[in-house]
């Protein structure tokens, strides 16, 4: 797994890494038995139709009605939360992984920041899944009551399942991934870009991103990229 220590701002930095899509279900299969295995299964599949509308950016019509303005709503958040924790969530599964960090820093400062972010992440996980878990036991009588998938009912349960899965990969990382540790001259570039105006940094970017070859790196800069 290789993980690249992006610089988003003079002293911040982020953890990135690009992870394939799950691959979609059969839709020729037949649906599973049982009530709560029925209404997960339509669940994910309107998570996996609203993550291919994230990334495709395509722009469709606004639905119609409060209800369903509320489960588009909902689905693009849940979507859009499972790019974000998709890294940790992949990391909770893998022995060994690489970290590629800007060959402008020493590899021990490296180090420090990867466990600084990942004991954050721990922290900020396990507060989270303790409060979704509550407001999971809470809720869940209610999901029998109502008609059709519930959307509510169910991102609850995806930001405890979520948290959990969060929570495991970032201790993972800390006390059992083995990591290896290398400089990398295209996440400095990355650096001197923060203070460029974006119609002169966009083209350097995609250079970076073709060098490292990140398809979604572009995007994943400019939205967490802070000017100096």
């Amino acid at each position: 797994m290789d993980v690249y220590l992006v610089p988003v701002g003079p002293q911040r930095y982020e953890l990135y890494c690009e992870i394939p899509d799950d691959e979609p279900e059969d839709p020729a299969g037949e649906p599973p038995k049982g009530f709560f295995k029925r209404q997960m299964h339509r669940f994910r599949e309107m998570l996996a139709e609203a993550e291919r509308d994230r990334r495709s950016g395509t722009v469709q019509e606004a639905p119609r009605g409060w209800a369903a303005r509320v489960r588009a709503t909902t689905l693009r958040w849940v979507a859009h939360a499972i790019a974000e924790q998709r890294l940790l969530w992949h990391l909770r599964n893998q022995q060994s992984a690489c970290l590629h960090f800007p060959d402008d820093m020493t590899e021990p400062a490296s180090v420090n920041e990867l466990r600084d972010q990942l004991g954050h992440d721990f922290r900020k996980h396990r507060n989270w899944l303790a409060f979704h878990s509550v407001v999971l036991v809470v809720t869940t009588p209610f999901l029998f009551w109502v008609p059709g998938p519930n959307v509510i009912g169910y991102y609850f349960l995806f930001r405890a399942v979520g948290h959990f899965l969060s929570l495991r990969g970032a201790r993972q990382g800390l006390n059992e991934t083995a990591w290896t540790y290398r400089p990398c001259e295209p996440l400095t570039e990355l650096r001197r870009m923060l203070t460029l105006d974006p119609v002169l940094r966009e083209p350097r970017l995609h250079a970076v991103a073709q060098a490292l070859r990140l398809e979604h790196l572009v995007k994943f800069f400019e939205r967490s990229a802070v000017s100096a």
